[in-house]
């Protein structure tokens, strides 16, 4: 049973159950605008961002992507409604109520805030989400194998043991490792608390500070102290303000490892993590089986990356005063 902080069933779910069983059904290949026998249907899908930065921009590209991919033309076959909350979550929620009333085939929720507004808003239409380390926990769904309603998606869980053996490779005498985090994202709490578990297995000792606004970040970085490497996890509002923490780290010679590709590139020296556009390709794929198919989101397992990327920044290391390892350079992609 889902928490009263999200009361997104309720009695409202037994009187919306048949309309979401017409909605859905009317997803199918003969479903969305049919321009009649032999033309192509066409679909309407509205996409809310939670804030622009280059990781959620790849999973909107590759949700996109996945469309052209299978034929559609966009303007024609496939209209996107994009919106961006701009890091506010007050702007995400109303993003969804409008896109609740708009009629629409179905909705892409690109992070965690901008999944849940969705998901408290948007009863009767398929939802898709993307960029979500913990469904569950973000009370989402029901499970990852049975999501249980209208909305489902893909995780962006990254695969933090070898993100800290990397780490450790590259700082092999780290012993405390700080995390600038927002609390109040769960994604961002789910990663802190999987990157605590972790530590302990290799004796390191996580310190953590936390952020309400994105003004907040340098004094964060700075309150960390005496830590030996900074760990950035898929943080939406400390990824969109990275360049305050990359630049405190690079004056205090603190290396900084990232959990995904698109914050190297803007500073972190290294990670192991997520292909964001893949994985908005794979997001989108699932659309097209809901959307053409019929498939119901309430069965539909919440899908993981099945790709990581090796990606290193030499630039930011020596900016760090971190030496990067031959072999590490020789199996890396190497940001200029």
């Amino acid at each position: 049973m889902r928490s009263s902080s999200f009361p997104r069933r309720g009695l409202a779910a037994i009187g919306l159950a048949a309309t979401a069983a017409l909605t859905l059904a009317a997803c199918s290949s003969d479903g969305g605008s049919d321009g009649g026998e032999g033309e192509p249907a066409s679909f309407s899908v509205g996409i809310s961002q939670l804030v622009q930065h280059p990781a959620l921009d790849a999973a909107t590209d590759g949700f996109k992507q996945a469309f052209a991919d299978a034929g559609y033309v966009e303007g024609e076959t496939v209209e996107f409604d994009e919106q961006n909350a701009q890091g506010e979550q007050a702007n995400a929620v109303t993003i969804a109520q409008n896109f609740a009333s708009s009629d629409l085939d179905l909705v892409l929720a690109v992070a965690t805030p901008a999944a849940q507004a969705a998901a408290q808003a948007i009863l009767d239409t398929p939802v898709l989400f993307t960029a979500v380390t913990d469904a569950v926990s973000a009370e989402l769904v029901d499970s990852n194998e049975e999501p249980g309603s209208n909305i489902t998606g893909t995780s962006d869980a990254a695969p933090m043991d070898e993100q800290f053996d990397l780490l450790l490779q590259l700082v092999p005498d780290a012993k405390k490792v700080g995390i600038v985090y927002s609390s109040g994202e769960v994604n961002s709490e789910v990663q802190v608390a999987a990157a605590e578990e972790v530590a302990a297995g290799l004796d390191l000792e996580i310190v953590t500070q936390t952020v309400t606004t994105a003004n907040d970040l340098a004094q964060a970085t700075e309150a960390l102290g005496d830590v030996d490497a900074i760990y950035v996890p898929t943080d939406n509002m400390v990824v969109a303000g990275l360049a305050s923490l990359v630049q405190v780290a690079e004056t205090n010679q603190i290396p900084v490892i990232a959990a995904e590709a698109g914050t190297v590139e803007s500073g972190a020296i290294a990670t192991i993590g997520i292909d964001y556009t893949e994985l908005g390709r794979q997001t989108g794929e699932m659309a097209l089986r809901i959307l053409e198919d019929g498939a119901d989101p309430a069965t539909m397992p919440v899908e993981t990356a099945s790709d990581f990327t090796y990606v290193v920044n030499p630039g930011a290391a020596e900016r760090m005063g971190v030496e990067i390892p031959a072999d590490i350079l020789d199996q890396a992609e190497t940001v200029e």
